[in-house]
């Protein structure tokens, strides 16, 4: 009995004086976006790894009200045809130029932005390379060109 209690004492002894190891959580990568009245982003590619996290924060840079030039950043799935997106989007006014039935092929998005607001988005990079197609939802923007592409390698 004597031993068996010593050896217990010896296990927790060694447990305690192991120093404990924490890992920081890597921050987001943040990616400045803006839009403007225009209808245009600034950047139309923006490089990422797969699994990498970023924060896409996105900026009206325009004059126009959020009613007629409102802006956001929505980023689709693979292989989702935009331009289907884009006109269901315009048809969904309702829940913010968001429709509902192809809610599923969106991997991140955000809320719409008049002049001077932000709004960000933080996910994690699709891990198959590829191109993923973002674009702002609101009528008419897609087809002026308020489109990029996320390009994973």
């Amino acid at each position: 009995m004597r031993i068996h209690s010593f050896v217990c004492l010896v296990a927790a002894i060694a447990v305690l004086s192991v120093p404990s190891i924490t890992y920081a959580q890597a921050k987001p990568r943040v990616v400045d976006l803006t839009g403007n009245d225009q209808m245009k982003y600034n950047l139309t590619t923006i490089a990422a790894k797969p699994g990498e996290t970023l924060t896409v924060r996105l900026k009206s840079i325009g004059t126009l009200p959020k009613i007629a030039m409102g802006h956001n950043f929505v980023l689709l799935a693979k292989g989702t045809d935009a331009a289907a997106f884009a006109n269901a989007a315009a048809m969904a006014g309702a829940t913010a130029y968001i429709p509902a039935a192809m809610k599923p092929k969106i991997l991140a998005m955000t809320t719409l932005v008049g002049p001077g607001e932000t709004v960000q988005v933080t996910f994690k990079v699709p891990a198959t390379a590829g191109s993923y197609t973002y674009l702002c939802s609101f009528p008419g923007h897609f087809l002026a060109g308020m489109k990029g592409a996320l390009v994973v390698k």
